[in-house]
């Protein structure tokens, strides 16, 4: 049987199963014997159902290295993927680490139920909750989960560390953990979720806690162990970094499944294709007790299977684990506008097939009908063309090389970008240039200011559709007209920098239209930033006047303090306007009155100069 998802069910079965020496899904004590398991897992896929494509560095028949154009992804590649996989090993659990909703059209149209449908053409074992889960407050969430489990495949939804109030609808539909059997031996899923950037990144209910993160994992690791389960897995929406320290502090993880921070892993052998992995699959640490920790995650957007295979010995210690990232992609190619021939299809071919981490996939048939009813709908509105680039607009939260630099769909072209790890983003600062603009139009404004993780992906050279823009701003926010003296302007550049370091994390990164300044992260909060300058009417840049008034256009959620914008909370509402603009809409008129778009000019970035931590 398996275990309902609800805490105080959970309570109840615990008591019974254990008098009974059952697991929570049938089978033996556990811990007799050792276990091989195979973890297939996806992360932060945002709504991104369908197929996207990517260049990859390929060489033809000829022997030459060409930029090669592939499908990547999608979901029902996803799906097909996994049935595959699963099919060749005998232990498999399937789980979902977070931010499946938010970021596409589909989303925004369907309210999750797309993404459910498509995630039980897979049937999920488990998932926990991303922050973005929480975009639409719980009861969207609440929506979400009913879509996700109105099927056959009940998927457990998991957080250790959210506590719903006490008979709110959430509470009902989310546990801390699950147990599996496997081979007769007991595996525990514990769900966490990032704290921080959940309550201040996102929506959700005032009435609904976080708890600490590694309070509330070892108490669930601490409840399994008495429960007699000895192989743990932590199913984390905390980000890689967040990974490898929480494992250092928890005793009795086995293996961390992880997302938030849309990291790719793999090996070194990835950059030769075009793709720089941010460390190794799996990463090994060790944990409190200087036990090994295994530590996994699968990039973004449906591009990756992640799958894991974890060897347990006879006392539930992990004696070795390997495994490798799947980057799905299609099994067409172009240079250019023109498909390969014959011959390089075939030498692009045999080097994926080679590569160990590319895995040429179709998609499955089954999930692209179900996506086919969705797909329909979102095409109808996202094929209008709005505008074109003549380049790649890159999408980057923080400058540097150091913080968020795997992030760009379009790979290296983006991530190695020279002007972009200088400045950030060039999607970022269009974003804010564009609100800048409709803020002038509609009321005045003499500042724009846009928070970098609002803005969700890269646009490549080409036509701009509808689709496109709503993709790249998904949320329901509207921009918010505030009133402030410069002083103000300047702590809240300084609150969206310390979040980087010290709250929410890359998403907090600010990003402004007639506004520039330097950033040096080596400077103790307050001083980081400087050399502020102001656009006036004419187009000349002058000093911030600390004690001057300034018109500031936002997006609602940074003006009600999100992304510990702390300082625009703190202005009174009286000083604050709704405009009821809707950000994605300001953005699409912008393409619309602007394009060609191109690479936004050096002078007019937000970020002059950027100083990294050491």
């Amino acid at each position: 049987m398996k275990t309902p998802n609800t805490p105080r069910t959970l309570t109840l079965l615990a008591a019974t199963l254990a008098a009974l020496g059952l697991t929570a899904c049938g089978g033996s004590g556990g811990g007799a014997r050792p276990l091989d398991l195979t973890i297939l897992h996806i992360n932060d896929h945002h709504s991104r159902l369908d197929a996207e494509t990517t260049s990859l560095t390929l060489k033809d028949a000829a022997g030459t290295s060409r930029s090669v154009t592939v499908e990547l992804g999608g979901f029902p590649r996803v799906t097909a993927a996994l049935e595959a996989l699963a099919a060749e090993r005998k232990n498999v659990l399937k789980l979902h680490a977070g931010d499946a909703i938010t970021g596409d059209l589909y989303y925004t149209q369907s309210e999750g139920q797309a993404d459910a449908a498509l995630m039980n053409t897979v049937c999920f074992d488990a998932m926990t909750l991303g922050n973005h889960e929480f975009d639409g407050g719980d009861a969207s969430l609440v929506k979400f989960v009913d879509f996700l489990q109105a099927g056959n495949c009940k998927t457990s939804v998991l957080s250790a560390n959210v506590k719903p109030a006490t008979g709110s609808a959430l509470a009902s539909r989310v546990g801390s953990y699950r147990i599996f059997d496997k081979d007769g031996e007991k595996v525990g899923v514990v769900g966490l979720t990032v704290k921080d950037k959940t309550q201040f990144a996102s929506r959700p209910d005032a009435s609904t806690q976080f708890l600490d993160e590694t309070v509330a994992a070892q108490g669930a690791i601490d409840e399994l162990r008495n429960r007699g389960v000895n192989k743990i897995i932590l199913l984390s929406h905390l980000g890689y970094s967040a990974d490898r320290s929480i494992a250092a502090k928890l005793d009795g993880v086995d293996v961390i499944i992880g997302g938030d921070s849309h990291t790719l892993l793999g090996p070194d052998s990835m950059k030769d294709y075009g793709l720089t992995p941010s460390g190794a699959y799996p990463t090994q640490v060790t944990d409190k007790g200087g036990k090994r920790v295994c530590i996994a995650q699968a990039w973004q957007y449906a591009y990756v299977v992640g799958a894991l295979d974890v060897k347990f010995d006879v006392n539930g210690e992990v004696s070795a684990c390997s495994g490798a990232p799947r980057v799905l992609v299609g099994d067409t190619y172009k240079v250019g506008s023109a498909a390969a021939s014959e011959a390089d299809a075939t030498a692009y071919r045999s080097q994926l097939n080679a590569s160990g981490v590319f895995r040429i996939t179709a998609p499955a048939a089954a999930a692209t009908t179900v996506l086919a009813t969705y797909k329909a709908q979102k095409d109808a509105l996202s094929t209008q063309v709005a505008g074109s680039t003549t380049e790649n607009l890159c999408l980057r939260r923080v400058p540097g090389a150091k913080r968020d630099t795997s992030r760009s769909s379009l790979g290296d072209a983006c991530n190695k970008d020279p002007m972009v790890i200088a400045q950030g983003g060039d999607i970022q600062q269009l974003v804010a240039d564009a609100f800048l603009a409709q803020g002038q139009r509609f009321g005045g404004a003499d500042i724009s200011l846009q928070n970098a993780g609002g803005v969700r992906t890269d646009i490549p050279a080409g036509n701009i559709t509808v689709g496109q823009v709503y993709t790249l701003l998904p949320f329901k926010n509207t921009l918010t007209r505030v009133v402030m003296n410069g002083a103000q302007v300047k702590a809240s550049i300084e609150d969206g920098v310390d979040s980087v370091l010290n709250g929410t994390g890359t998403g907090a990164y600010p990003y402004t239209g007639g506004l520039r300044f330097q950033v040096d992260m080596n400077q103790a909060r307050g001083s980081r930033v400087s050399s502020l300058e102001v656009r006036d009417a004419s187009g000349t840049w002058r000093a911030l006047d600390l004690a001057a008034s300034y018109k500031v256009i936002t997006n609602n959620f940074t003006a009600d303090g999100g992304d510990r914008y702390d300082t625009l909370k703190a202005i009174p509402a009286a000083q604050k306007e709704e405009t009821f603009l809707d950000y994605a809409d300001s953005f699409l008129q912008y393409v619309r009155g602007n394009s060609p778009l191109s690479k936004p000019a050096t002078a007019a970035r937000s970020t002059q100069q950027y100083t990294e931590t050491p």
